[in-house]
């Protein structure tokens, strides 16, 4: 009873000091009496004394933005001494209350609410954490350190994720530019100039710029994981894979080299897939993994792949994948691994013939007439080829894509030709009615 006693006594003498000092408007004075008061209540370990004052002082009457920000500050440095875990989140909740609102605390209010929400995490609550971080925006914050701001954004769009909230991790993960990784931080910093915002170095435990880009795709993986999108995926593996310190150990770029080939050939047939494609055949540390190099080549090369020998050949390093950086290629993996080699083959078949057989180009490709069919339909459809089916005789023409040019000067000459006739049959039928009124003249 005598310490408690005795700290409220020089807690109150405290007290008395703020006041005269918050009234004269003695910024130093006022935080000095406010800090020390915060740090006899964390002394005494009267954690419920210590919340009391912080929300206490933080109301006063034309209280000082300095010394609420330097209370907050201060008490920040209590949370992880805090005895359990109750206590920790009264003080974190006591804090927020205090900051909610205060530009000049908006800073330590996005840690705190960071804090927190790591907190329900770990007690199983995703989808609270997940809120909880939702609601601060620190892409507004100007004086928040660029680091802290993505390792904040990305925090939200793992929660996201986790919570398997698709559509708000994809809007959250726009908020960051890619390109601000490509950044050249050896550059010297630029000297603030008077009257700018100053912004903040960011906490020792923030990674650095080349750690946040592998952990931004990685999380973009999984995003693009849930809706199968291989070209998006190859292209985060592409961008991992140009990280210096990836490069640098054959044991971090095999597997994310192993993972760019096979997204290459499970993406569809696009411009920008036969772009990444060539590019990546080009790349020296392709000949560490021949029969990767090999697969890549058979894509390009246009020749009939046949699936059974390809698929006893790969199907080990398929399945091995699961043990690898990234895990598994996916659910529907092996099937879409089929399907483009299928449609591999009738881009080759175009290429080659005019007109062939449903039978014959079946038979081509170990399918039934059938599945033949099928996939030709949608390839048609799709607009990656341009063909007609002749059902009734079983005959496929295929026909080569014209551009727009091409049209326009093929309609040209069509007209020239349709006016040309046009004249030339006026010219005859005047002229037979000038010999038919030759003739009836006596």
């Amino acid at each position: 009873m005598g310490d408690s006693g005795k700290l409220e006594a020089t807690v109150d003498r405290l007290l008395n000091e703020e006041k005269q000092m918050r009234l004269a408007e003695n910024v130093a004075g006022t935080r000095k009496a406010a800090t020390e008061i915060l740090q006899l209540c964390f002394e005494a370990k009267d954690w419920k004394l210590l919340n009391e004052q912080i929300l206490n002082l933080s109301k006063k009457r034309g209280q000082l933005k300095q010394a609420v920000q330097s209370m907050v500050q201060q008490a920040m440095q209590y949370i992880d001494q805090t005895p359990d875990i109750e206590t920790r989140i009264e003080l974190i909740k006591t804090l927020n209350n205090v900051s909610a609102g205060k530009i000049y605390v908006e800073i330590e209010r996005a840690r705190l609410t960071k804090k927190l929400a790591k907190i329900k995490e770990e007690q199983g609550q995703i989808a609270e954490a997940a809120d909880l971080m939702q609601e601060v925006a620190v892409e507004t914050f100007g004086a928040m350190a660029k680091t802290e701001k993505i390792a904040f954004i990305l925090e939200q769009v793992r929660l996201c994720l986790d919570r398997q909230d698709f559509v708000r991790a994809q809007i959250l993960s726009r908020k960051i530019n890619p390109r601000v990784f490509d950044a050249d931080t050896k550059k010297d910093k630029k000297k603030p100039k008077e009257g700018d915002n100053m912004v903040e170095e960011a906490p020792a435990d923030i990674p650095t710029l080349l750690e946040l880009k592998r952990i931004y795709y990685e999380l973009m993986i999984r995003y693009y994981t849930h809706n199968n999108e291989y070209l998006e995926i190859c292209r985060s593996y592409k961008a991992i894979y140009d990280i210096p310190s990836v490069k640098e150990t054959p044991e971090q770029w095999i597997p994310v080299l192993r993972k760019i080939c096979w997204f290459l050939v499970l993406a569809p047939h696009d411009p920008m897939q036969s772009s990444l494609l060539n590019a990546t055949l080009e790349d020296k540390n392709l000949s560490e993994i021949p029969d990767f190099k090999m697969l890549l080549k058979q894509v390009v090369t246009m020749e009939v792949i046949q699936w059974t020998s390809l698929w006893n050949k790969y199907k080990d390093e398929f399945e091995k994948e699961k043990s690898m950086v990234g895990g598994s290629l996916g659910d529907k993996a092996g099937e879409d691994l089929k399907l483009r080699i299928i449609e591999h083959n009738i881009l080759v078949v175009s290429k080659y013939y005019a007109r062939i057989t449903l039978k014959r180009l079946a038979e081509l490709f170990s399918l039934s007439i059938e599945e033949a069919e099928k996939h030709l339909s949608e390839m048609v459809v799709s607009k990656a080829l341009i063909a007609k089916i002749d059902r009734p005789s079983g005959i496929v023409c295929f026909q080569i894509a014209k551009d727009s040019n091409e049209i326009l000067n093929s309609w040209a000459g069509n007209l020239e030709k349709l006016l040309d006739l046009v004249e030339k049959s006026c010219h005859q039928i005047h002229k037979e009615t000038m010999v038919h009124k030759a003739a009836l003249r006596p």
